[in-house]
């Protein structure tokens, strides 16, 4: 067990960019001294779960893979999140989970705030191949709104959970460790 979290340390440490490169990044340059703040890199009881709602709403709501964790890492900033996992977190948006957040936003979008939209339509008009006439009615009508209106219900509400969830997991995590201790003590 131990062996293989040393590995992965390694190898996260090997593939992640020094403070120096980040330094030296021409396109990060005028906001470095903002983003690599020490505590913005931390794992505290307050940045974790910060950084998992704040990746969760932007990966869902930015649905542009490079811009989703450079928005996040950079959303990350204001709010004192934990970059690096503000970044990663976006990753719960990829391509396998992307058709059913459309489909699921379309749906939210309809149901909930009584717009016309049907997600068969759009599975219809990707399966195919319509022309850009199309796609234009499409976004024309009804379903526009409906997708945005519930992308940004559900980004908010993986935000909000996430954040209740990594926080309350914070607290169990760091409760067990201090039950470990006590117990440890009276034993010792």
């Amino acid at each position: 067990m131990a062996r293989s979290k040393t590995w992965a340390v390694d190898t996260i440490r090997r593939l992640m960019p020094s403070r120096e490169e980040l330094e030296s990044n021409r396109w990060l340059r005028p906001v470095a001294h903002l983003l690599l703040r020490p505590a913005l890199w931390r794992f505290t009881r307050r940045s974790v779960p910060r950084a998992i709602g704040l990746g969760l709403f932007v990966g869902i709501l930015v649905m542009v893979p490079v811009v989703q964790p450079v928005s996040a890492a950079l959303i990350a900033i204001p709010f004192r999140a934990n970059v690096p996992l503000c970044a990663g977190t976006t990753l719960a948006s990829n391509p396998v989970t992307t058709p059913l957040l459309v489909i699921a936003a379309l749906w939210v979008g309809s149901a909930v705030f009584g717009m016309h939209a049907q997600p068969g339509e759009l599975l219809m008009m990707v399966r195919e191949g319509l022309p850009l006439s199309e796609w234009s009615r499409w976004l024309l009508s009804d379903a526009a709104p409906a997708f945005l209106l519930g992308l940004t219900t559900i980004s908010v509400i993986a935000g909000v959970v996430g954040y209740v969830t990594a926080a309350l997991a914070w607290r169990v995590w760091i409760g067990r460790k201090w039950r470990g201790r006590g117990h440890g003590r009276r034993q010792g």
